[in-house]
């Protein structure tokens, strides 16, 4: 198997490829930062990546963004990313960018022959792998509350229906029910949301509450940006 490692600790990158060849894996590139990454792998084509995921230019998530434009271009590239420090919101990332052929381990679990082999073969094989440590971080963290556990299955077909565009009438007519009584299901979400009631319930109020919707569905993952005053 071609392999290529990313990592711009000399000393640590020369363990990694010390331990790979003696393993049977041909490393046919280093790299020491994201952009030289790239350009090997665009030049090699290794069937594996081993990829810190702090490095240079600014050594926050260079490694991270690089693989997954490198993904993006070579679907079937397998990806180790390593971590100092195991963030879980770097794993996150990961397994949301990349959903498969892809591991976030621990460097010190990486110089485990055993633990490292095992990923590399699970990784190949098409799984997600993520650190027992980073995993156990994370079912250690507090459940956030869904505010839209809150809401009736009215109200949720209501918010639905809103978020598709539909109109009040529109909704009314798909449910079956009045245009007030559809006032009174999105008067009673907005409360349930947490957002402020509008004095004259307009188009911004009605984005407002469907952008809420969407984050809270996973949908929406960023915050647009703010609309213009006319």
């Amino acid at each position: 198997m071609r392999v290529i490692v990313a990592e711009d600790s000399g000393l640590y990158r020369g363990l990694l490829v010390q331990l790979l060849s003696a393993n049977g894996f041909e490393v046919v590139g280093e790299a020491a930062s994201a952009d030289e990454l790239v350009a090997r792998v665009d030049a090699a084509a290794p069937d594996l990546v081993l990829v810190d995921i702090r490095m240079p230019p600014t050594f926050t998530d260079d490694g991270l963004r690089a693989v997954q434009q490198l993904r993006a271009r070579h679907p079937s590239l397998a990806v180790v990313m390593l971590s100092q420090h195991g963030e879980v919101e770097y794993a996150t990332q990961l397994a949301q960018g990349l959903e498969r052929r892809a591991a976030y381990l621990l460097k010190e679990r990486a110089t485990s022959t055993g633990e490292l082999l095992d990923a590399i073969n699970r990784v190949v094989a098409g799984e997600l792998v993520i650190d027992p440590e980073v995993v156990a971080t994370l079912l250690r963290r507090p459940r956030i509350r869904n505010p839209l556990d809150l809401l009736t299955d009215r109200e949720r077909q209501t918010l639905s229906l809103m978020a598709e565009g539909r109109s009040n009438a529109a909704i009314a007519q798909s449910m079956r029910i009045s245009v007030a009584a559809i006032e009174r299901h999105i008067v009673s979400v907005r409360h349930k949301l947490g957002l402020r009631q509008s004095q004259d319930g307009g188009d911004s109020a009605r984005v407002a509450t469907v952008l809420t919707y969407l984050r809270h569905t996973g949908r929406l993952t960023e915050d647009p940006p703010p609309l213009r005053q006319s």
